[in-house]
C-alpha cells in the first residue's frame, strides 16, 4: 500500500502476476501542496502498475512469445516450443523423441520408407512401409510371375520339351523350328556385345551382323526379333532404355544391309546369362540376342 497524503490513498498489489492499483480518496481538507504531492504519488503508482503489466504478465496459453512461456504454462499439454506465437509440440525433428519426426508441429512416428530405394531385400515402399511387391503370381501383371518378393518376367520355357511340337525353346521362348538342314551347319546367327553404358556398334559387332544378315538369307529367315540386354549395374528404368537403344542400333545396321521385318525389344537387366559381379560376366550380359519366328 502507498499513501498519497490526507486526501487520497492508493493501494498497489499483485494479482496473478499483474499489477492492480486501488485508489481511495478522502474528503479534501488539505492545501495546494498536499494536492500536488498526491498527484505525483498517483503518477508513480500508475507508472509502476503499467510496467508490471508489460513485464510481468505472460501471454495466455497457447499464445506465447518465447519457449519459456510454453514451459511455464500450467497444463501445457506437452507443447513446449513457441512457434509463430503459438505453443506447439515441435518445430524441428530434433525436438521430437527418438524414432519420431516433426510433421505439422506434431511429433509423429518416423515412416519406414518414402521410396523403393529406402527398402532393402527386394522389398518395395507401399504406404510408407517396406513390403513384398508380391506374394503370389496373381498380384503381378500379364506375362509376369512372382519370384521371391518381386514380379519378374514369366519364362515361356526353359527347354525344348516345354514347347509344342515343331517349336524349340530359344531364350526362354518357344519359337518355330527353322528347318534348313543343308545350310544349318554352314552358318549361325550369333549374339553381339557392347561396351559399358554404350549402344554403338563396335567393329567386331559389325562383322558379326554382316554374317548374321548373310546367314538369314541362306536360311530363308523372314522375321527377326532383336533383344537388347544390359548388365546388372544401373536402375531398371535406365537399363530398359539402354537395352532398347542397343536393339535399335543392331536393327538399323541390318536394315541397311537389306534385312526386313526386324523387331526390336528390351529386357534391360532382367535376363542375365551369368550372375557374377565381374567384368567378364558384365560383358557377356551387355548384348543383343537374335531370335526368329
Amino acid at each position: 500500500m502507498i499513501s498519497t497524503g490526507r486526501n487520497s490513498r492508493s493501494t498497489y498489489e499483485s494479482h496473478n502476476g499483474c499489477a492492480v492499483v486501488h485508489m481511495r480518496r478522502r474528503a479534501s481538507t488539505g492545501g495546494l501542496e498536499t494536492m500536488r504531492r498526491a498527484r505525483l504519488v498517483v503518477t508513480v503508482v500508475f507508472a509502476l502498475a503499467a510496467l508490471a503489466v508489460l513485464t510481468g504478465c505472460p501471454p495466455k496459453f497457447p499464445n506465447c512469445k518465447t519457449d519459456e512461456h510454453c514451459k511455464d504454462a500450467e497444463n501445457n499439454e506437452g507443447k513446449l516450443f513457441c512457434i509463430n506465437g503459438q505453443c506447439q509440440e515441435c518445430g524441428r525433428d530434433e525436438e521430437c523423441p527418438a524414432g519420431k519426426i516433426c510433421k505439422f508441429n506434431k511429433c509423429e512416428v518416423k515412416p519406414q520408407c518414402l521410396a523403393d530405394a529406402d527398402c532393402t531385400g527386394g522389398l518395395v515402399c507401399r504406404a510408407q512401409k517396406c513390403v513384398p511387391e508380391c506374394t503370389r503370381n496373381e498380384e503381378c501383371g500379364s506375362n509376369m510371375k512372382c519370384e521371391g518378393v518381386r514380379c519378374v518376367p514369366a519364362l515361356e520355357c526353359s527347354a525344348d520339351a516345354d514347347c509344342k511340337e515343331g517349336k524349340v525353346c530359344e531364350n526362354n521362348k518357344c519359337m518355330v523350328k527353322v528347318v534348313a538342314a543343308a545350310v544349318e551347319k554352314a552358318c549361325e546367327i550369333v549374339t553381339i556385345h557392347f561396351e559399358f553404358d554404350k549402344y554403338e556398334i563396335t567393329s567386331e559387332s559389325r562383322s558379326a551382323l554382316e554374317k548374321n544378315a548373310e546367314c538369314m538369307k541362306q536360311k530363308g529367315i523372314k522375321d527377326l526379333v532383336i533383344e537388347g540386354n544390359c548388365d546388372e549395374r544401373g536402375t531398371t528404368e535406365y537399363n530398359m532404355s539402354l537395352g532398347l537403344n542397343r536393339a535399335n542400333a543392331a536393327k538399323k545396321f541390318l536394315q541397311n544391309l537389306g534385312v526386313k521385318n526386324v523387331k526390336s525389344i528390351s529386357y534391360g537387366k532382367e535376363r542375365p546369362v551369368c550372375n557374377q559381379s565381374s567384368e567378364d560376366c558384365w560383358y557377356k550380359n551387355r548384348r543383343a540376342d537374335f531370335t526368329t519366328k
